[in-house]
């Protein structure tokens, strides 16, 4: 069995990831700063990825802020694979986004752009995992779309897949051999963005009115009809938004 290192393992998709890969054996090192290993400044990296066959990166930035977001991608990607280098690590996997590869104006999806070209041209075996949004923003996406009691948000489609599923695929694909491409991950359901947040509210009994805007922006830009859904080949998950919604309440 291998030694897989998850970058960012103490997090929503991460330590899903490790309780995966150590149901199956494998040896699963949750690194993250509170974990003593920080991929932004380099704090622990050598000693964690000692021995490791593959790393998992699953981590995410602090700020949505179009500057530091970017400089976070590039510079724990950039410090990951030299570290990974130095190791002789066989498989890097990096957790992205469905979208990234179609035209639009996304400040995050520029930055995981920018990320993903750092690993493709790096040399190392690699495999992006690209997932489309998860069920569990749901909350997140109707706090920063309202104004008063109405949440406005575009119709553009989205086809929303559970955190746990994410794991899952990602867990699957470190555990094969590397891709050097890309695997995109959906759950089985599309929606227009407004219908998904309005279908969540509803069954959470949220007082909020949900509209439908195709001019709103989704995390500040524009996007057209398909940005947010797979391409033909897509990994499809089971996990519907009704099987997800009674078993993940709000958190208080």
């Amino acid at each position: 069995m291998s030694k897989i290192v998850v970058i960012g393992g103490t997090g929503l998709i991460g330590s899903k990831v490790v309780a995966k890969l150590t149901a199956h054996g494998h040896e699963a090192i949750a690194a993250a700063p509170n974990t003593g290993v920080d991929s932004i400044t380099g704090e622990g990296l050598a000693e964690a990825l000692e021995g490791a066959q593959v790393v998992i990166d699953v981590t995410n930035s602090p700020s949505f802020e179009e500057n530091a977001v970017r400089e976070f991608f590039t510079t724990s990607t950039t410090n990951l694979l030299a570290a990974e280098k130095a190791a002789g690590v066989g498989h890097h996997v990096a957790l992205t986004i469905v979208g990234t590869n179609r035209p639009q104006n996304i400040p995050y999806f520029h930055a995981k752009m920018a990320q993903e070209k750092l690993i493709r041209e790096s040399g190392q075996p690699y495999s992006l995992v690209h997932a489309t949004q998860f069920f569990e923003f749901l909350g997140s996406i109707a706090d920063i779309s309202t104004d008063g009691d109405t949440v406005q948000l575009p119709g553009a489609l989205v086809q929303p897949i559970a955190a746990e599923d994410v794991a899952t695929a990602v867990a699957r694909t470190a555990v094969g051999e590397p891709l050097n491409g890309d695997r995109e991950v959906a759950g089985p359901e599309q929606f227009g963005m407004d219908e998904f947040i309005r279908r969540g509210l509803a069954f959470r009994n949220d007082p909020r009115t949900v509209v439908r805007d195709d001019s709103a922006p989704y995390y500040g830009a524009q996007i057209e009809e398909r940005t947010l859904v797979p391409l033909d080949g897509a990994w499809i998950a089971e996990t519907t938004l009704e099987e997800w919604l009674p078993a993940n309440p709000p958190r208080a």
